[in-house]
Parts: C-alpha cells; structure tokens; sequence
C-alpha cells in the first residue's frame, strides 16, 4: 500500500479562543506523493488556512499533521517547511532580489547552499519555468504570469517534496494562468512533484486527479474531478462555478440535446460534438 506524503487527522484550528465557528472543524484526508489536489469552496471555507496548517504556518489546536515520514511539531516545523514550498497569489510580496536570478537564489542563500550548486539550481530552475532569458532582468519589470513562473522558479530551486499553489494563479489573465499551470504540470512530471493547487478557478481545478471541496472550515466532499463536477446544482449551492463543459452541457439539455451523463473535458466536449452532434 502506497504511503501517504500528507496525513491530516481531525484537524481544528481557529484564529482566536473564543471563536464561536472554527477555521478548520476535525478535517481528515490523505495525498499521495505525486497526486495534484484542488482545494476549492467559497472565500472563507478554510482553504489558505488548511494549506498553512500543512507547512506549519499555523499549528492546529488538535490533531496531528504529518508530511513524508514526520509530525509536524516545534521541533520539526523547520524541516517540514523545506519539503512543502508555497507559491502565493500576489508574486510581488514574493520578490527580494534586485534581479530575476538574484531572487531566485535568495531561499538558496538561506539555506546555505555552496555557491557553485546554488548556481546550477537557480539556471535549472528558470530553464524549468522558460525564464532564463530573463535572468539579468528586473521583476518589476516582468509581466505578471512571468512574474509568476519567477516565484515558481524560487520555489523549484529548493527542490522541495511538495509544491502548494495557494491561488497562485487568481490575478492572472487567462493567458497568464495556462503560462503557470502548464508550467507546473511540466516539472511536476519530472520531478514526480505533489501539488496542492488551492483555487477558484474550477478548469484549473479540473487538471487534478482529485478535489477536495470545502465548506465552513469542513472538508465537505472530496473525488474526481467527473465525480465532483457530475454534482453541478450541488456546486452552484456552494457558491463555485462550474467548467465551461458542464455549462454547455446543460445549455445543450435545456434544447432538448441528450448529453451525456458524465464529465467530459473540453477536448472531450469537442470529440463528443464532433462524432454525436455535428455529424448528424
């Protein structure tokens, strides 16, 4: 039996002692190593909070974290957040460095990597993320999904276990965001990297192998993508939108089209129009 990467077991955490409803109320799951996990819910459903928990941003009131083989505790948060690294929604807050390379060695320099392997890791890690032309350049002046590959690249350079995208792709144009995922899922099949990928947008959501749907702080739901996305009405209950297949699908049903009954992909809408609808 494969051996989890991450194991949470009935997680609460809340902000402040007397909170009346907690941030995270006895949340449990499993991932895999290797696995890419969407994390979607409402604003407010606990999602950023229960990445924080995984890389002990936030240690839980009660239950226990554990990442590769350690429980996450005050003696070992250090070497638990080398394996988890976190991409973050503005890559602004994430820069230091006066130039592209330069901030992509930063979490190296803190690591007290030695200089010659610090360079190789910085020039692989652009090349990984198709940034390494711009290595001499300011990130100021950086459009914003370069900005982004550059904080994935500062990310990739420690060579961590265990990326975590929180809404890491929510301020970008929709070219933007395809740059990032696209560039995710690439060093993830190299590295056989696992993904937590904490979004709202829900054909983001749609590349992982699972999704956890969150509520009020409870992991309220938790599959495939087709088995998450089969439930529309119940998504659009929770405030999340859904695919733009299942939209068609249902504008199509409301025509009098039988569609069919499970998730299909957007190239998969299009076979399926192609073989069923147009050539009849």
């Amino acid at each position: 039996m494969m051996q989890p990467i991450i194991e949470l077991k009935n997680i609460t955490y809340k902000y402040q002692p007397d909170d009346v409803n907690p941030a995270l109320k006895d949340v449990s799951f499993s991932i895999n190593k290797g696995e890419w996990i969407a994390i979607i819910g409402h604003n407010g459903s606990g999602k950023s909070t229960l990445a924080k928990t995984i890389n002990g941003l936030l240690m839980p009131e009660t239950g226990t974290v554990n990442v590769g083989e350690l429980s996450l505790n005050e003696e070992n948060v250090w070497t638990i957040r080398k394996m988890v690294g976190m991409v973050f929604q503005n890559p602004d807050n994430q820069f230091v460095g006066s130039t592209v390379e330069d901030d992509v060695a930063f979490g190296l320099e803190n690591q007290g990597i030695p200089r010659e392997e610090m360079v190789e890791r910085v020039k692989a890690a652009l090349e990984a993320v198709r940034m390494s032309e711009f290595s001499k350049k300011e990130p100021a002046r950086l459009s914003g999904g370069q900005k982004q590959r550059v904080a994935i690249a500062g990310v990739v350079a420690l060579r961590p276990d265990i990326i975590i995208l929180d809404e890491a792709t929510s301020m970008l144009d929709p070219e933007g965001r395809a740059e990032v995922i696209s560039t995710i899922q690439k060093i993830k099949e190299e590295s056989n990297l696992t993904v937590i990928s904490i979004t709202h947008d829900i054909d983001e959501a749609a590349n992982a192998n699972r999704i956890f749907v969150m509520r009020q702080g409870e992991l309220v739901n938790e599959g495939t993508p087709e088995e998450i996305f089969s439930a529309g009405p119940e998504l659009i209950k929770l405030g999340l939108d859904l695919p733009f297949p299942e939209k068609l699908k249902a504008a199509l049903k409301e025509r009098g089209i039988d569609v069919p009954s499970e998730y299909l992909t957007e190239e998969g809408m299009v076979d399926w129009l192609w073989t069923s609808v147009l050539k009849k």
